[in-house]
């Protein structure tokens, strides 16, 4: 059966699903094996539980005419939603970066959403399967879509674009992410360049901050709209931003105060900002989206457990997102202030190298109460400096803990999604 017959069948049905656990009645299920299990084996079950239509890539698991035999479902699941991208033709926003990907993209899309029916990637599904899973998840209806895209390797940018074709690019930055994959800073540079490469290819538009030096140099050849702070030359130019901790952006005399804090965020708020007025949503709208917007899922969230203020940013880290994390940290100005800093991973050969420069970093300040947690941390244990604690594993992190309650503290935790370190709330 080839796509467009494929696309015919997948346009009876009202959603795409890849787990079993979650289907929907009246859907589309996608058989696709993993490292540990064949998905062709649950297509039975699909059907009992209600999917309209089935795809596999076993004909040993074929059913009956709601079976759709194919030669490889991931593939397929691929070139089917770069068929319906093509199909529905609307304008498609995409974003990457090193930081703040998912936290852009929310913003983006509550600035756009103000105006339009818009749809956006749902949380970080955000790869080769989650891309085409939000270009399927876009109807008819969807005026505007932003589609978020992840790399931890060259040539899936590129990959992604070629199945979103998007009109509109954003990169929030350049950082020390993936650097095992990419192979160093220079490797993540040209990973994430694919965007503009590809943008520039299609003739498409990119928006620009004017912050990042990198950004500039590698967008000269493309159309572009930009913001920046306190420059003349941007298409929208933010006065002032700060953060003591929410962030706080000044467009003339209109303020946004958000709910986001550190001083990090700022280009995110901008970048929404920017692409919003792009998209002439009114300031009065962009404003009201940005301050109603909430973070959540372990994203820059303050939260309050007894006497204790916390700011948990423990989705996710690398040493560029873990600096400035820290950064704004030591800016506040909060008494009995405490870091718990978990590993940070993907990192390679570097991961020595660049967990040794966090603890280095921190000698220097005082009155900060530090605790590192993980091997790659433990393995830097300088053991010079009081009110630095080490712990190899959460386990014995959580034992020093229950016998040394901490009260009336400011705290930072931050680390890397696989340390899992919001279970610290458990125990404030």
């Amino acid at each position: 059966m080839d796509i467009a017959s494929i696309h015919n069948l997948f346009l009876q049905c009202d959603t795409v699903s890849i787990d079993t656990r979650k289907i929907l009645p009246n859907s589309l299920f996608v058989a696709i094996k993993g490292d540990n299990f064949d998905a062709n084996t649950f297509a039975e079950e699909a059907l009992t539980k209600g999917a309209k239509f089935v795809i596999i890539d076993n004909d040993s698991f074929y059913i009956d005419e709601r079976t759709i035999l194919v030669e490889n479902s991931l593939v397929t699941l691929q070139h089917l939603a770069q068929y319906h991208r093509n199909y529905l033709q609307i304008p498609i926003v995409a974003l990457t970066g090193s930081n703040g990907k998912t936290t852009t993209k929310e913003l983006i899309h509550a600035v756009l959403s103000k105006k339009y029916n818009t749809k956006a990637t749902v949380g970080n599904l955000n790869n080769h399967i989650g891309v085409p899973l939000t270009l399927l998840s876009f109807t008819k209806e969807t005026e505007i879509g932003v589609v978020e895209m992840g790399a931890n390797h060259k040539k899936e940018i590129e990959f992604l674009c070629s199945l979103a074709t998007p009109d509109y690019g954003y990169i929030t930055n350049f950082g020390k992410a993936h650097l095992e994959g990419f192979g160093g800073v220079q490797g993540v540079i040209e990973g994430k360049s694919e965007m503009f490469t590809y943008l520039s290819t299609a003739n498409k538009m990119t928006f620009i901050n004017l912050e990042d030096e990198i950004q500039v140099e590698k967008s000269k050849s493309l159309s572009s709209f930009s913001f920046g702070i306190d420059k003349s030359n941007a298409d929208v130019d933010i006065s002032a931003v700060s953060a003591n901790p929410f962030v706080e952006v000044a467009l003339g005399k209109i303020v946004i105060t958000t709910h986001l804090i550190g001083l990090y965020n700022a280009n995110n708020v901008n970048a929404a900002i920017a692409i919003g007025t792009y998209f002439k949503v009114p300031l009065e709208d962009i404003k009201c989206a940005l301050e109603n917007y909430v973070p959540e899922n372990n994203r820059s969230q303050m939260v309050v457990k007894g006497s204790n203020e916390i700011i948990l940013d423990a989705y996710n880290a690398n040493p560029s997102s873990m600096a400035v994390a820290i950064d704004n940290f030591l800016q506040l100005e909060k008494p009995n202030k405490i870091m718990i800093l978990g590993d940070m991973f993907e990192l390679g050969e570097d991961s020595s190298k660049e967990h040794s420069a966090i603890v280095e970093r921190l000698q220097e300040e005082a009155n900060v109460v530090c605790f590192f947690v993980g091997k790659a941390f433990y393995e830097n244990n300088l053991k010079t400096k009081s009110g630095f604690y080490f712990f190899d594993t959460f386990d014995t992190f959580a034992e020093y803990l229950n016998l040394h309650p901490v009260v009336g503290s400011t705290l930072l935790i931050k680390g890397s999604r696989g340390m899992a370190l919001e279970k610290t709330l458990q125990l404030l």
